[in-house]
């Protein structure tokens, strides 16, 4: 297990990728998985940057490998906010139609094998894991 704590910037996604991605060379993760892995970790470090606080904060991101699964766990202590609970949109409709927002969380939750949330201790827990 593995950690990085940074600011929680859209400036710094690229940074908690390269530290995703060379844990992920270490365990010899197929180059698929390890894309949809990095769009993962692209909508999930984003909405905390943009949205879990009002005047910056800190996340954390714990890389854990096991059994062949990988599995992501973001921590920040900002808003309360449970990704899970969100509607998938309709992804029958067109472009126009279709409400704004909500298609990073719903490609997470298609590519992942699991996206859980807690809210503990004034922090937003949210895990992903993905067999590898």
């Amino acid at each position: 297990m593995s950690e990085i704590t940074l600011a929680a910037t859209t400036e710094n996604i690229g940074a908690v990728t390269a530290f995703v991605d060379e844990e992920l060379e270490k365990v010899d993760c197929p180059i698929k998985a390890q894309m949809q892995i990095d769009v993962a970790i692209d909508e999930l470090f984003s909405n905390i940057a943009l949205y879990a606080y009002e005047n910056g904060g800190d996340a954390t991101v714990i890389f854990d490998f096991a059994d062949g699964v990988v599995s992501l766990t973001f921590t920040d202590s900002g808003k309360p906010y449970d990704p899970t609970k969100k509607d998938d949109p309709d992804t029958t409709l067109s472009a126009e139609e279709r409400e704004i927002g909500g298609l990073g969380i719903f490609l997470v939750k298609k590519t992942m094998d699991s996206i859980d949330y807690r809210y503990e201790d004034g922090k937003n827990i949210l895990t992903i894991k993905k067999t590898i």
